[in-house]
């Protein structure tokens, strides 16, 4: 689904016309943008002819409609590839309501009003529904698009001319519906235009397949419209069957003067404004012609090689200007419309030139060379309709969307299957369904994800609760809280929840209140939000407390060290309120554990044992060597703090390490002869390498250096262990009583993980009479 916009600031007109940086305007893009104009210009004005004849209304009109959608709303759109005209999916509304209204006159008055109501749309920010889509049924209706194409052009191609070109509905003004229409063409085959079709197919095909026809910077529509004009002129010397009759032809009205030109303009009926059934038309003419636009325009942005997106906003307003000069001249109601847009992304447009050009060359061509486009065959132009088809349902989407699982290929297919079967309206009302449906059900399977955590003050099961809580987690979240055992302790956790249905608060409630006591059950809530009214609530420790560090055992702070380093290689870490553990640490502090490791930036001791704030003290030195520093450290954290373990933690891929053993068989670089303090770490690192192994070490692979160092920083580890006892009489005599242990690790630095080296710890078995 598209992401859901932030929330805005109260509407304007400067605000609302707001729609980012454009791209620059250089000859090259308005070259590509006037070809892709001229493209969309032959698209555009058959299926204007054919969605007028289709709806009921004056061919004109239709006309009229594509250059107001080219000139004015492309004028005003903010998208860079969209083109509005007459749309097919309105066809059945404008024929519903020319009826209802009695006049075409009327009907232009509720589509001026309609207008007027978009552009309170966009005012008030309505484009913003569109982020509701999802995108797998925005998908659905541009491959929908382009499958009623291909069968709806076939016939068209072939000569069988019956339903008017642009017509999209399954069941057509001819009687027949999309595959009936296709049986009927068996026995109405006209020859001349079907070889014009299927040559201009061939033509389509071979011109994006041959390089120097790609190359030659003529589009291939163009080519092809050329070799209809060519085919059609010659076929008229041949007579039946060959030549084109008018019916299979572009039909444009001619006007024999500028006065019956003029004469085809209509203007609405302004006596018919206190007909409440006007507005009643007008309410349905915006509600649909927003709804189409809005689901249009963020298909057609899908379609952009830029990936641009529309402003969805302005795009109602420019709609709405749009369809209230259509009305106010006689055009019928205006959209954007797939077919033109997918169309001039194709032929290369770069910005919205391209659409105000389609609608000047409308207009010019319209008034001044109506006898030209008159004889230009439907079946060519048919044929670059069927090519945009393929383009738009084509197999690699298909696929796509398949192995994308069924929760996205299943509502896509119910968006072709319906808008295929019934209308564009219907069929995305059909897939919006399906759509909603896998959602809900998401929705309310969504897993509740359950920890069991093992806190210092004892396990915890830790429930956290999905960002969005509605009635439909309810049921889930009940079973979750009945299966609690007595007497344990739960965390409820809302720190990334965004909303929560009042029916689940009020569950929560009540299990915290009444259920929760009666079995013994002690709940902790943490993340509420302050407009909830639950309060936050922790009723475990989460942090080492004087009490755990008297009680607890150097062989069982070694096991929660063990379990915390677990945790944080699978990416399960404790949820720790680390403010609260600041507090609590201010005026004193019980750690555990005393760490001695290496400064390296990678082993962090606190996130590689997954501890909070004051649980360990944190000795840190390049190479986890001894110095008396570090040995004071030692003896100050389990003499003086109370740690009840030391840690020597070393890891693999040491820098230090490796620059001691690099040390040991070349002379040291100029850097290294600059830091004085720096021999005393490296020698003592260097103590710890197998003088056998270091032979040839320059020449090593890096594979094999790697595990070199990993076997110098486990010796280091081991020599520092032994070392610690006989360096400080105070922590033998620690050791000796049972109140410490000393234990080496190694750190892994690509897997996350441990190496706990039990069998060369220090005090970890207590004396007798002490038990573990």
């Amino acid at each position: 689904m598209s992401s859901i916009p932030d929330p805005s600031p109260p509407p304007n007109a400067s605000s609302v016309f707001q729609t980012g940086t454009f791209p620059p305007v250089t000859p090259r893009s308005v070259t590509r943008d006037l070809i892709a104009g001229l493209v969309v210009f032959l698209v555009a004005l058959p299926l204007c002819l054919g969605i007028a004849l289709a709806s009921g209304a004056p061919l004109f009109s239709g006309l009229i409609s594509g250059i107001v959608g080219g000139i004015v709303i492309g004028s005003l759109s903010g998208s860079h590839t969209s083109v509005s005209g007459p749309a097919a999916g309105l066809a059945a509304v404008v024929l519903a309501q020319i009826a209802t209204l009695g006049s075409f006159e009327a009907f232009l008055l509720a589509v001026a009003i309609a207008g007027l109501m978009q552009i309170g749309l966009g005012l008030a920010r309505a484009g913003a529904l569109s982020a509701f889509v999802p995108t797998n049924v925005i998908k659905g209706l541009l491959a929908a698009i382009g499958v009623i194409l291909i069968l709806k052009q076939i016939p068209h191609v072939f000569g069988h001319d019956t339903d008017p070109e642009g017509e999209m509905s399954f069941s057509q003004p001819d009687h027949e519906n999309t595959f009936s229409e296709l049986l009927a063409l068996l026995g109405d085959l006209h020859m001349g235009a079907a070889v014009i079709g299927l040559l201009s197919l061939a033509l389509l095909v071979l011109w994006s397949r041959v390089g120097p026809l790609k190359r030659s910077g003529i589009p291939a529509p163009l080519a092809v419209v050329g070799l209809g004009l060519g085919l059609g002129a010659a076929f008229d010397g041949l007579g039946a069957p060959w030549a084109i009759e008018a019916s299979h032809l572009v039909q444009v009205p001619v006007a024999a003067s500028l006065t019956e030109f003029l004469s085809f303009v209509r203007f609405p009926d302004w006596s018919q404004w206190s007909n409440p059934q006007v507005y009643t038309a007008a309410v349905t003419i915006a509600i649909v012609a927003s709804l189409e636009t809005l689901l249009n325009l963020e298909a057609v942005d899908k379609l952009d090689p830029e990936q641009r997106s529309s402003p969805p906003n302005r795009e109602l307003l420019a709609q709405g200007v749009g369809n209230f000069v259509a009305g106010l001249i006689g055009g019928m109601p205006v959209t954007s419309v797939i077919i033109r847009g997918s169309v001039n992304v194709h032929a290369g447009a770069k910005t919205k030139i391209s659409a105000v050009f389609h609608g000047v060359l409308l207009l010019l061509m319209v008034a001044l060379l109506p006898t030209f486009l008159n004889r230009i065959p439907l079946s060519c132009l048919a044929a670059i309709l069927l090519v945009t088809g393929f383009r738009l349902a084509s197999p690699t989407l298909i696929r796509k969307m398949y192995r994308a699982g069924r929760e996205q290929f299943i509502p896509f297919s119910a968006t072709v299957l319906a808008i295929v079967f019934t209308d564009l309206l219907i069929g995305l009302g059909i897939g919006m369904a399906v759509a909603l449906g896998f959602i809900l059900r998401r929705q309310g399977r969504r897993p509740l994800r359950r920890i069991s955590e093992k806190h210092l003050g004892g396990e915890i099961l830790h429930i956290e609760l999905p960002d969005q809580v509605s009635f439909l987690n309810q049921s889930a979240l009940d079973r979750v809280l009945e299966k609690i055992p007595r007497g344990s302790h739960v965390l409820i956790d809302a720190g990334h929840t965004e909303y929560i249905d009042p029916d689940v608060l009020e569950l929560l409630q009540d299990y915290r209140d009444e259920r929760a006591p009666a079995r013994h059950v002690k709940v902790s809530m943490v993340g509420f939000q302050g407009d909830y009214d639950i309060q936050d609530e922790v009723q475990f420790v989460d942090y080492s407390t004087r009490e755990l560090q008297e009680q607890v055992t150097p062989a069982q702070v070694v096991e929660i060290l063990r379990k915390g380093n677990e945790r944080f290689a699978a990416g399960q870490q404790l949820n720790r309120d680390l403010a609260r553990q600041v507090n609590v640490n201010i005026e004193s502090q019980y750690p555990l554990a005393a760490v001695l490791s290496c400064i390296d930036s990678r082993t962090p001791a606190e996130l590689l044992f997954d501890m909070g704030v004051g649980d360990i003290f944190s000795v840190r030195v390049a190479g986890n060597v001894l110095s008396p520093g570090a040995l004071g450290s030692l003896e100050y954290g389990c003499a003086i703090a109370g740690s009840r373990l030391i840690v020597v933690l070393g890891h693999t891929r040491c820098g230090a390490v490796m620059s001691a053993l690099e040390r040991a068989v070349a002379p040291s670089t100029e850097l290294e002869r600059s830091c004085a303090h720096l021999d005393a770490i490296l020698d003592e690192l260097a103590r710890s390498a197998d003088a056998d192994a270091l032979r040839g070490f320059a020449g090593l692979p890096r594979e094999r250096k790697a595990a070199l160092v990993r076997e110098t920083s486990r010796r280091n580890v081991l020599s520092v262990v032994d070392r610690l006892l006989a360096s400080s009489a105070a922590l033998k005599r620690l050791v000796d009583e049972g109140r410490i242990g000393i234990v080496g690790v190694l750190y892994d630095v690509e897997h996350r993980t441990m190496e706990f080296m039990i069998d060369d710890a220090v005090g970890l078995t207590p004396p007798p009479g002490m038990a573990l």
